[in-house]
């Protein structure tokens, strides 16, 4: 006798509203680097996620849906920057504060030297780095949700690093003492004989 129970869902198979959930803290994590504020992060994936729940129609079953929210989320806060006509500041460190601190052993590079370096860079390295560094996706899907050829996104992921490696005074073979994924993630190509920038 056979089981003729149904096979498990695969992620594929979710109905996209659900998808949607799985998909939050990535884009959260984007929200954060775009406005550099914890509560303003937090308002921007509500609207974008009210957004796509309301465009829904218009996303294809079986394409990247990652990238369509994150291509909602990245016009959403440009759209609202224009409205405001103003980016918002980091002066007082409310940004830096609302991050994770990495343990005390992590040595040479610190977190919130990392933190502090990483909001100097212009808005669309930061950007760019984000997509590809911490989150993972392709310089194709990264210049997809930008709206920018891939050569651009290239070129703006190489000069956070670089300027990253500036800002942070790192040299060739400098210790990299990092705990998180992200971090590694967005420096490993940064200093020359730790790997090949983009």
């Amino acid at each position: 006798m056979t089981n003729k129970d149904s096979p498990p869902q695969d992620e594929s198979a979710l109905d996209p509203r659900e998808e949607i959930v799985t998909h939050l803290p990535a884009m959260r994590a984007f929200a954060l680097s775009l406005t550099r504020n914890s509560s303003q992060a937090d308002d921007l994936v509500q609207d974008a996620v009210i957004k796509a729940w309301k465009n829904m129609a218009s996303f294809q079953a079986g394409t990247n849906m990652r990238a369509w929210l994150f291509t909602i989320l990245r016009n959403t806060f440009y759209s609202d920057r224009r409205k405001h006509r103003r980016e918002v500041q980091d002066t007082d460190g409310a940004f830096a504060a609302t991050l994770a601190e990495k343990p005390d052993h992590d040595g040479r590079l610190a977190m919130a030297d990392f933190e502090t370096a990483f909001v100097q860079l212009k808005p669309e390295q930061r950007e760019a780095l984000m997509l590809v560094g911490a989150m993972g996706f392709s310089y194709e899907e990264a210049a997809e949700t930008c709206e920018v050829a891939v050569g651009t996104i290239k070129s703006r992921v190489n000069r956070a690093r670089q300027s990253l490696v500036g800002i942070l005074g790192l040299e060739e073979g400098a210790s990299l003492e990092l705990t998180d994924q992200e971090t590694m993630a967005v420096m490993s190509s940064a200093i020359p004989g730790r790997g090949n920038a983009a």
